[in-house]
């Protein structure tokens, strides 16, 4: 448990306890750089499923530090060579952060950018050549005429803390989340109660097929519930009368984009609507109203002219 001060505690962002997913990776000396490759790429697959942008920073030896000059110019070497492999590969840059690195060893950061492009350093992999010598860690290395030897230790972190993993990802789609990772997926509006046993065996169909899905039945009308639902953010609404129920059908209608009022509805079998369900969640796909890049620029533009006219007033 972290002893913050008073008011230093924050939503999801700081809290007092929280799960990390810190990876420690052993390897030879001449594996370093194919070990920090791999675990750049990994990270890459991951920030690329959640639609995050991000950035690469390499941190050196601070003042205070441990071990031998030396060992950490090589290891800084190392580092800079797999950042340089990897600018040239993808084409993305990476900058420097001069004296910010551990105690123990150098690092790369990552800092990926919400949709408001804010910066939030979350992945981390850092070179440590201090553990191994403290705990007198040794190998067999594989020709037997060499002399046994310390391996380095590699911390890689890609969530960082998952609570505040969490808490960006939440920002960053403003609650707008795609269907694979969605807690309200599919909503089934009857237009009617004579019908609500019809949408409780669509529900159970789609709940055998892994999918949370909420029957939203009851007194009200029919037009209060899917503005209920909309308000919920479902992925999809689904409206179900008396033609549906007896062509086995949904009328879907796709959550809309931020501002638009009316979605186009189209009338689809339930087992084609859970085969397409399937293959978006399979995709990883971002929502067809993941309009927040957008979104976030034009709320740029829109602060800057409200500047303008405030200064002009």
């Amino acid at each position: 448990i972290n002893a913050e001060y008073r008011g230093a505690l924050g939503g999801l962002t700081r809290v007092r306890r929280f799960q990390q997913d810190d990876a420690h990776i052993f390897c030879r000396a001449d594996q370093v750089e194919a070990e920090v490759a791999s675990c750049i790429a990994f990270m890459e697959e991951v920030y690329g499923i959640f639609q995050f942008e991000f950035d690469l920073e390499l941190s050196t030896r601070p003042e205070k530090y441990l071990g031998e000059i030396a060992v950490w110019d090589r290891a800084e070497a190392s580092l800079r060579t797999v950042l340089d492999d990897y600018a040239t590969r993808s084409g993305k840059t990476w900058r420097l952060n001069e004296g910010d690195g551990a105690f123990y060893g150098p690092k790369i950061d990552i800092h990926i950018r919400d949709a408001l492009r804010r910066s939030h350093q979350c992945a981390t992999v850092q070179l440590d050549f201090q553990l191994p010598q403290r705990f007198e860690l040794k190998y067999t290395p594989e020709v037997a005429s060499e002399d046994v030897t310390r391996p380095v230790i590699i911390h890689r972190a890609v969530f960082g803390s998952v609570e505040r993993f969490s808490a960006i990802l939440m920002e960053h789609t403003g609650g707008r989340w795609p269907l694979w990772l969605s807690p309200r997926q599919v909503c089934i509006v009857p237009i009617a109660q004579a019908l609500e046993e019809y949408c409780e065996t669509v529900r159970a169909r789609m709940h055998a097929a892994g999918l949370h899905v909420d029957v939203l039945g009851g007194d009200k009308t029919m037009q209060k519930r899917i503005a209920e639902a909309s308000k919920l953010f479902y992925n999809y609404i689904v409206v179900v009368g008396d033609a549906e129920a007896d062509s086995d059908s949904v009328n879907v209608r796709p959550r809309p984009k931020k501002g638009v009022k009316f979605v186009k509805q189209r009338l689809v079998t339930v087992a084609d609507f859970l085969a397409e369900l399937q293959a978006e969640i399979d995709s990883h796909a971002a929502p067809a109203d993941a309009d927040w890049i957008a979104a976030a620029d034009d709320d740029d533009e829109k602060n800057d002219a409200d500047k303008q006219q405030k200064k002009k007033k």
